[in-house]
């Protein structure tokens, strides 16, 4: 029976050639929901990434965390707003995940959002989002930890859930 990276063209045993190496070989085995957050920059432009950190931290009051470079093209409009919008992706956003993954140009192009609440750019046709109020930025090294408190948001249609993993989006499969 094959495996399922041997499916994929995965190395089962990649060559590890120092410590970096190890750490981005082992943090692709980990599979992530994927989700999507937006802010404006203090200019009025959209800003926005996806992103596969994010983490309840609490349910009362309801919290959030999510994690970022602070070299990435959003982190300036991160560093600078109060409010972002985090959207949570389910297979039928697949796409969007891809175009928000793309150069800071082209994260907006088109007519896969509408602006949200405060004027934030809000994906359409997503499962579920949240307006998030920043309680937090921690930086660390060259990235920083957000820590966020959910004021709103709304449920949309159900979907499957989108997961990166080994480089690639994918759904859940059989249950174990």
């Amino acid at each position: 029976m094959r495996q399922w990276w041997q499916s994929r063209g995965v190395d089962p045993e990649p060559q590890i050639t120092d410590d970096v190496s190890a750490f981005k070989s082992a943090f692709r085995r980990l599979a992530a929901g994927v989700s999507v957050i937006t802010a404006r920059h203090p200019d009025g432009r959209p800003a926005g990434f996806t992103a596969t950190s994010l983490a309840s931290l609490a349910a009362d009051p309801p919290m959030a965390t999510f994690n970022m470079a602070r070299r990435a093209t959003a982190w300036p409009a991160i560093e600078q707003t109060e409010h972002v919008l985090v959207h949570l992706l389910g297979v039928r956003n697949r796409a969007v995940a891809e175009t928000l993954s793309l150069t800071a140009d082209q994260r907006f192009a088109g007519d896969h959002w509408t602006p949200g609440p405060l004027g934030l750019p809000l994906l359409n046709d997503v499962p579920a989002w949240m307006l998030c109020r920043i309680v937090g930025r921690y930086p660390i090294e060259q990235s920083a930890t957000i820590v966020v408190r959910i004021e709103e948001g709304s449920l949309g249609a159900p979907d499957v859930p989108l997961l990166y993993h080994e480089r690639s989006y994918w759904k859940p499969g059989d249950r174990v």
